[in-house]
């Protein structure tokens, strides 16, 4: 029988990460400033803003905009998100929640047929999948708080790529040859991406003259115009006319806030990202503590016996995941019992070395109480030691895939994020509890995973990560990269991921493991299964005093660039 050596003395010294010159390839790098993003057109206009002396609050919100336009299948004003935020002249970080909220009119059968089934249909593609976007008033607050620039200033390179058009990227004219056959039951989508009958290819020029009339009334009346002026009544007559949720109480009630990051340690770093009503933090910083007691760097960076731990270590976050996460504003969640060394330990115990536990026989544990796949991240280091890292989403590919006529912008499907009936699954397999339950005014759980790890008391990581149930696996493995393997930012992001999520109990692998590593996994009683990609990760580490950040091949439009 394989049995699998591993070191279970308590946490042992590590050498320092190097940065080595003799790796297999490097990230771009800068004693100045970073920006890493999804789209190569919006980090060139991030960094413009610091160019320019905008700080990296300016230079977020300007690349949010700007990917507004040249992601619209992720990038967004009609959706939500999260930030971290470190300020270097305070020497504090902050939580930003711009989540989007449930309306006033959902209630816990919304979503429940004449049955009490799930109408999944209803839950992900109609106009009450839409919960409240939150991005322009997350984007407002980041730039009242830590901004420097004004919303003409920091908008306007959006409104310009809207009005004028820009060249499709190849990951754009992909992403409209998959969407075709359901834009083209759409006038308005089709009269914008299929404006010949067939998707825009890669090279011609989309143009969005609805987009930039909404983006020009966003710069000259500022953020409340999306929630209390004219395009909070064109928002709301459509939702009314077709039979929507959200009305205009909903957008004028609407707050993003600040609120302290979840904090955790590993190996003498701290980590910091965001709590609930995102799972990431608190299920990264508990993988995190369990796995802290192995000698990772020796069992051998994606050896069998190292995935066997990162999939067991999975399923017990991913099963509590499951009944204690959701909005603290109407559940208990507990939080800190949840990311406590002691804890780690009593799960640790739970993981057999020698095989994999089934998923039927794991099941949520008992913390103590001590008190779309198509997402979009950036990560931007400035010149000021200013970091941010921001996760922000309107949930599937082009979200419900609606966009009201005259607006220029796709609506959020984040109702699907809540659990519709307990035990059933959402679009991404994830299973919710009570905590999730579908609820007025309530936060939808996420996935998503903005994260900034500190070392001696200064940024060193801002990552984060798309890919809807994998964000929090993808930035698990950039982290353990970096720490644990001692890979540079561009090593750390090209490595080959796993991802087991408890339910379904399969372990997803990407290319790039030996067929004898999956053997041995098989032998293990682990189900793999080769599914896609795992996440994008747009990564920025920052290493005596330089600055290296990475774009993610894995959705081919990315681009890190640094100050000069």
């Amino acid at each position: 029988m394989f049995r699998i050596l591993l070191c279970l003395l308590p946490f042992c010294l590590f050498a320092e990460p190097i940065i080595r010159t003799n790796a297999r390839i490097h990230p771009e790098y800068s004693k100045k400033a970073m920006v890493v993003s999804q789209d190569s057109i919006a980090t060139d206009i991030a960094l413009k803003i610091l160019k320019d002396g905008g700080n990296a609050a300016d230079a977020a919100i300007a690349l949010a905009y700007a990917q507004a336009v040249t992601q619209p299948k992720a990038g967004n004003i009609g959706g939500g998100g999260f930030a971290i935020y470190f300020d270097n002249k305070t020497k504090k970080s902050y939580a930003i929640d711009f989540r989007e909220v449930a309306p006033i009119k959902t209630h816990k059968d919304t979503f429940l047929d004449e049955k009490g089934n799930v109408d999944k249909n209803k839950k992900r593609f109609s106009l009450a999948a839409t919960a409240v976007p939150g991005t322009v008033a997350g984007m407002e607050f980041i730039r009242e708080n830590f901004g420097s620039l004004s919303n003409k200033q920091l908008i306007s390179p959006a409104i310009e790529l809207a009005a004028k058009g820009f060249p499709v990227s190849p990951g754009l004219a992909f992403d409209l040859k998959n969407m075709k056959e359901v834009f083209i039951k759409d006038d308005y989508l089709k009269s914008i991406f299929l404006p010949s009958g067939e998707p825009l290819r890669k090279g011609e020029f989309l143009v969005q003259k609805d987009l930039a009339n909404t983006l020009t009334r966003l710069a000259q009346h500022g953020p409340q115009d999306f929630y209390k002026g004219r395009i909070a009544q064109e928002f709301t007559a459509y939702f009314k006319e077709k039979g929507g949720l959200i009305s205009e109480q909903d957008l004028a009630n609407y707050k993003a806030y600040k609120t302290e990051p979840v904090k955790g340690t590993y190996r003498g770093h701290e980590v910091l990202s965001m709590p609930p009503p995102s799972s990431g933090g608190v299920h990264l910083i508990q993988m995190l503590n369990i796995l802290e007691k192995w000698d990772l760097k020796n069992t051998g960076h994606n050896s069998a016996s190292y995935i066997h731990l990162l999939a067991e270590t999975m399923k017990l976050a991913y099963a509590d995941r499951s009944k204690h996460l959701g909005d603290p504003a109407f559940a208990k969640i507990p939080s800190q019992g949840i990311i406590s060394k002691k804890y780690a330990d009593k799960l640790r115990k739970k993981i057999n070395l020698q095989k994999a536990t089934p998923a039927d026989k794991i099941a949520p544990d008992t913390p103590q109480v001590f008190e779309s796949p198509d997402t979009t991240h950036f990560s931007i280091v400035d010149q000021f030691g200013n970091a941010i890292s921001v996760t922000y989403t309107i949930n599937f590919s082009f979200g419900s895939r609606k966009m009201i006529p005259g607006l220029g912008f796709f609506l959020n499907n984040e109702m699907d994020d809540f659990s519709g009936k307990n035990g059933v699954p959402n679009g991404y397999g994830l299973i919710g509890s009570e905590a999730n339950s579908v609820e007025a005014g309530k936060r939808p759980l996420s996935s998503m995973t903005p994260v900034i790890v500190m070392k001696d008391g200064k940024p060193f990581i801002v990552t984060g990560s798309p890919g809807g149930s994998r964000i929090i696996t993808t930035v698990l493995q950039v982290i353990l990269n970096v720490i644990d393997h001692e890979m540079n930012i561009a090593e750390a992001s090209l490595a080959p991921r796993v991802h087991h999520q408890w339910l379904p109990d399969v372990l997803n692998i990407e290319s790039g493991l030996s067929p004898d590593t999956i053997q041995i996994l098989h032998l293990l009683n682990h189900k793999t299964l080769q599914n896609g990609t795992a996440g994008c990760a747009e990564s920025i580490l920052i290493d005596q005093g330089v600055i290296y950040g990475f774009a993610d091949p894995r959705r081919i439009d990315g681009k890190a660039a640094g100050l000069d």
